[in-house]
């Protein structure tokens, strides 16, 4: 009986412990969605509910049959390319810009600190939550110029963040929501999605630095190979990458990456001067303790999110998840963070 008794408390108190950790996490999620609800009413987000999503299934060879094609405004880029993100950066000047995926929840601003690590456990007001921010890796440039440009976030088990990316797994996904838009200072610009894979947070998919043409060319090479998804979007060496970065869920070796490209307007045989490299160190990954709850507890966030490790020029690092795991992981140059 006194056994019996004994193990009814410890029931109990587990009990007790999980349903405190519920309690939590939706109080987080709820106080994530007001305070991106308000950055979204600071910069006076448009409303996309009647724009047509693009046809990514429509016959090409009816296209080029058409001898005259009419100039094409993308209606995203044309609403975005206004936004004023100055009500935002008086609240933190650490705020870049605009990141939107049509049709899915994925419409946050984005950041960039000193490290890969802060964002991780911040919201873009500074204020601590399991939620954290989307943010570039912080040895990137800040005007996406480098030929791979990483982005993480979390992947909220409330789907929030980066929590959809997951769903890029599927074809038809990827055909209803085939293109990501940065908006910043510059303007509005269009990123279509050509890969979707999970990969090893050894793998160099995280690479910053590229001292060659065929170094670029070897990296789109391992993009397109591992992909589970065919988009037929080829990026070339010209072009400018961005990486969107999440956590698995299922511990620290491997991310879940999405991959756009921004088409370059180079002609194709154009020799393209060579970018200057970035540092060849590798991204610091955030320390998972400081992450998100762990998904193993009862009732915890499956936010996990980390930057992976870049390699050098010609070395390749690994990045780490978050979710409590490292997000983001791979080789580039830099270390990644462990969101």
């Amino acid at each position: 009986m006194k056994k019996r008794k004994i193990l009814m408390i410890v029931l109990a108190a587990v009990f007790a412990v999980s349903a405190g950790m519920l309690i939590y996490e939706l109080s987080q999620y709820r106080k994530g969605q007001e305070i991106y609800t308000e950055a979204e009413e600071l910069v006076d987000l448009p409303n996309f509910e009647e724009i047509e999503h693009p046809d990514v299934s429509a016959d090409s060879e009816e296209t080029q049959e058409t001898q005259e094609t009419p100039v094409y405004i993308d209606p995203y880029a044309e609403q975005l390319k206004n936004m004023d993100f100055s009500a935002l950066r008086e609240v933190n000047p650490e705020v870049l810009g605009w990141i939107l995926i049509p049709g899915t929840v994925v419409s946050y601003p984005f950041l960039q600190t000193d490290n890969n690590s802060y964002y991780l456990t911040h919201t873009w007001k500074t204020w601590t939550s399991i939620v954290g921010s989307i943010f570039l890796e912080y040895q990137n440039r800040s005007d996406f110029s480098d030929f791979n440009t990483v982005i993480y976030g979390h992947n909220m088990n409330n789907g929030s963040m980066f929590g959809t990316l997951k769903k890029y797994k599927s074809q038809s996904y990827w055909r209803s929501h085939p293109t990501v838009y940065i908006t910043d200072n510059s303007g509005s610009r269009a990123y279509k999605i050509f890969a979707a894979y999970e990969v090893s947070t050894i793998g160099s998919t995280y690479q910053i630095g590229f001292p060659s043409e065929q170094s670029r060319q070897d990296f789109l090479n391992f993009c397109m190979d591992q992909s589970v998804i065919s988009t037929g979007v080829v990026p070339t060496v010209n072009d400018h990458i961005i990486t969107l970065s999440t956590c698995t869920g299922r511990g620290h070796a491997t991310r879940w990456v999405v991959q756009a490209v921004l088409k370059s307007t180079a002609a194709s045989d154009q020799a393209e001067p060579a970018l200057p490299e970035p540092p060849t160190s590798q991204p610091q990954e955030p320390d998972a303790s400081v992450l998100t709850p762990d998904s193993s507890a009862a009732g915890s966030t499956s936010a996990e999110e980390t930057a992976p490790e870049q390699p050098t020029a010609d070395t390749s690092a690994t990045p780490e998840n978050g979710t409590g795991e490292a997000l983001l992981e791979g080789n580039s140059g830099t270390e990644t963070p462990n969101p």
